[in-house]
């Protein structure tokens, strides 16, 4: 039987660990959080794609957390899925990867594959683990024959609560630092995944992981900023977006909206931007635009929600405003980057008393704001209500007509009371 540990057990490596399971494959998930490792061996889930069912499952299954990093002696695959955010420079944060790295090190034995699924720069497999791992094991990473490690770097490509689309029929990039290590990652990821994907080495692996959210990046920027200019001239922009996607082929719809969320469209292209920075001494102005742009969506919500109240006559300072849907994306719990953030704390320095409403949020992060029980009720006694995430629960036409104002920002709704973005 394969055996396999999972370093990091969040979005990433929890749903990783549930398929290699089910695959078949003896798997244990290593973690630094105490909390996380003993919720899981009691068939507890803190991710929103699986459930309290789904975990207890994988336990039966075999699987176990731990926080020892000797677990991983002896194991045919190490796959490392811990965060990367970006540090307060604006470049990658990878003390992660490198404290992962360093605590595993001394346990790696001869013929392990280690793979990195956290999204970083090109150059990280090969210019910063691998180092690490050769330093810490006595072993040389690309030996042949099992002789010693084999490396390579898989990006994730984790999509939280789409129903369609998982790690198993979503096809796997797999790029090792030598044709035997890409070989074994490829031979690894074929027992999980219906399609494996061979690149020519780790950073063209790690590069394709940029330019899939970079592309999202750039393109919701520029939706966002024409939806920004055809408020106006007048032009119904969501109206646009239905005729243009009419065209079978050269256009592909993306939609404005309050900004960009999540942990992947707000971060990872800056990785690439700080990397051209660094080295090649040039911005990737198309991302750095991109990123003013998105970033730059909460305050211009804002201006438009005080535009709106300025209309009926009334300030910012006192108004209730009520948001509906806080997380990043529809049908989860996660508020990773959430634009909701920023907009509701510019809200609140303005005066406003800002409630919110999202069934998969009970307590939220911005300190100040409320927790609307029926979100229809509250946009009946709010000046504004505005939509920011359209979750499954929301009955949107009946929260809407309830409303004094709607301000609809994902174009799903009209009436006389509905203002679009």
């Amino acid at each position: 039987m394969s055996s396999v540990v999972v370093v990091g057990l969040g979005y990433v490596g929890v749903p990783l660990a549930q398929l290699a399971v089910a695959r078949g494959l003896q798997v244990t998930g290593l973690d630094t959080s105490e909390r996380t490792v003993t919720g899981l061996n009691a068939g507890r889930s803190h991710i929103d794609d699986l459930s309290d069912a789904d975990v207890a499952a994988m336990v039966a299954g075999g699987f176990s957390a731990t926080t020892d990093p000797a677990t991983v002696a002896g194991v045919d695959t190490v796959v490392i899925c811990v965060p990367t955010p970006l540090d307060p420079a604006g470049g990658p944060d990878l003390s992660m990867v490198k404290a992962a790295a360093r605590s595993i090190a001394p346990h790696l034995t001869a013929g392990t594959l280690v793979v990195l699924e956290s999204t970083t720069y090109p150059g990280t497999t090969e210019e910063v683990l691998g180092p690490i791992l050769e330093d810490g094991s006595g072993l040389k990473v690309g030996a042949p024959d099992g002789q010693g490690l084999a490396l390579a770097f898989s990006p994730e490509r984790v999509d939280p609560g789409n129903p369609t689309f998982g790690i198993h029929n979503t096809p796997k990039v797999v790029g090792g630092l030598t044709e035997d290590c890409s070989r074994r990652a490829a031979a690894f990821y074929g027992q999980l995944a219906e399609t494996v994907v061979v690149a020519k080495g780790t950073r063209e692996a790690e590069m394709s992981k940029l330019l899939e959210n970079t592309y999202r990046q750039v393109n919701i920027a520029l939706v966002n900023e024409m939806a920004r200019f055809s408020h106006e001239l007048s032009i119904d922009f969501w109206d646009v977006i239905r005729l243009a996607r009419t065209k079978p082929f050269g256009f592909q719809a993306f939609y404005p909206g309050p900004g960009v969320g999540g942990h992947c469209i707000p971060i990872d292209p800056n990785y690439l931007s700080h990397r051209v920075q660094e080295q090649l001494g040039y911005p990737f102005r198309f991302v750095e635009l991109a990123q003013e742009i998105n970033s730059g969506m909460p305050r211009y919500v804002a201006q438009r929600i005080q535009a709106l109240l300025n209309d009926r006559a009334l300030p910012v300072n006192g108004a209730k405003i009520l948001l509906l849907g806080v997380t990043y994306k529809p049908d989860i719990a996660d508020q990773r980057e959430s634009p909701a953030i920023p907009l509701a704390r510019l809200l609140l320095s303005m005066g406003a008393q800002v409630s919110y409403a999202d069934p998969h949020v009970p307590q939220w992060v911005v300190e100040g704001t409320t927790r609307a029980a029926d979100p229809a009720t509250a946009a009946a006694d709010a000046d504004i209500t505005v939509l920011l995430q359209q979750h499954r629960d929301f009955d949107v036409d009946a929260i809407a007509t309830n409303a004094r104002c709607f301000f609809d920002l994902r174009g799903v709704t009209d009436g006389d009371n509905v203002e679009r973005l």
